[in-house]
């Protein structure tokens, strides 16, 4: 949900538009950025969502294609890492980079949807639970032992 002075704006174009403007700088702030003018802007987490997943393929061939909250389609792949930070208490927090600086978080239904993808692979002589996509392998965490 994007706000402005505490007020949610309600209008998905508009924020389509702010969201094509949106950028994050080295330090790590977001700001809005037009040919005329620049304002700082703040995000909680990331700014987007990654509300549905679609799968292309299998295997190494596998395509995981997501779609934000803003109708944007992502393929995960190289240019489009998946990562997965786990928090003091075990709770994953999954996201996928949208474009340079800006990610998305996965919602939890479509993290279990990936998480259900999820397989063994020996990575540099190691097991590791994750997923193919675009050729790239992105862990997603350990699975617990009911695995």
């Amino acid at each position: 949900m994007w706000f402005y002075r505490g007020s949610p704006i309600n209008r998905v174009p508009l924020v389509k538009l702010f969201a094509s403007v949106l950028r994050r700088e080295p330090d790590g702030g977001y700001w809005l950025v037009t040919p005329a003018e620049r304002g700082r802007v703040t995000v909680e987490d990331v700014p987007f969502i990654a509300v549905a997943l679609d799968v292309q393929g299998e295997g190494h061939d596998q395509q995981l294609i997501f779609r934000t909250n803003l109708d944007e389609i992502v393929t995960a792949g190289r240019d489009h890492p998946l990562r997965v930070e786990t928090a003091a208490d075990g709770t994953p927090a999954p996201y996928i980079l949208v474009r340079p600086g800006l990610e998305a978080r996965l919602s939890r239904a479509v993290f279990y949807e990936l998480a259900d993808l999820g397989h063994e692979e020996e990575v540099a002589g190691e097991t590791k639970f994750g997923v193919w996509s675009g050729g790239a392998f992105f862990e997603l965490g350990d699975p617990g032992e009911d695995y």
